[in-house]
């Protein structure tokens, strides 16, 4: 996987056989390689009254709360991981991560 993030050396298990917590190396997680997770990309959001809602038709343009070139939010599973660019790559878009999010 290219671009990945590399992983730490693992450290030898205590003497209770158990290896700390947050030590582990890629062959740990050897067997959630193949679970698929939800990636989303939230460009924008608005509010909208049911009201407009209904109004909407083919070509109605929604105004969403960010600027041209502000950063987008990168979820997985529903959960932000990362704020990146959207890209263009071979006539699809794309998002690049330009800041990940550590977790709480």
């Amino acid at each position: 996987m290219s671009g990945g993030v590399p992983l730490e050396e693992m450290a030898a298990p205590g003497r209770d056989g158990q290896i700390p917590h947050g030590e582990r190396s890629a062959a740990d997680l050897e067997a959630v390689f193949d679970v698929p997770v939800r990636i989303s990309v939230v460009l924008g959001r608005a509010k909208v009254p049911v009201a407009n809602l209904l109004k909407m038709d083919i070509g109605t343009v929604v105004e969403l709360d960010r600027q041209v070139g502000e950063a987008v939010e990168i979820y997985v599973n529903d959960r932000l991981v990362a704020r990146g660019e959207i890209v263009l790559v071979e006539n699809r878009l794309g998002v690049t991560m330009t800041e990940i999010i550590k977790a709480a």
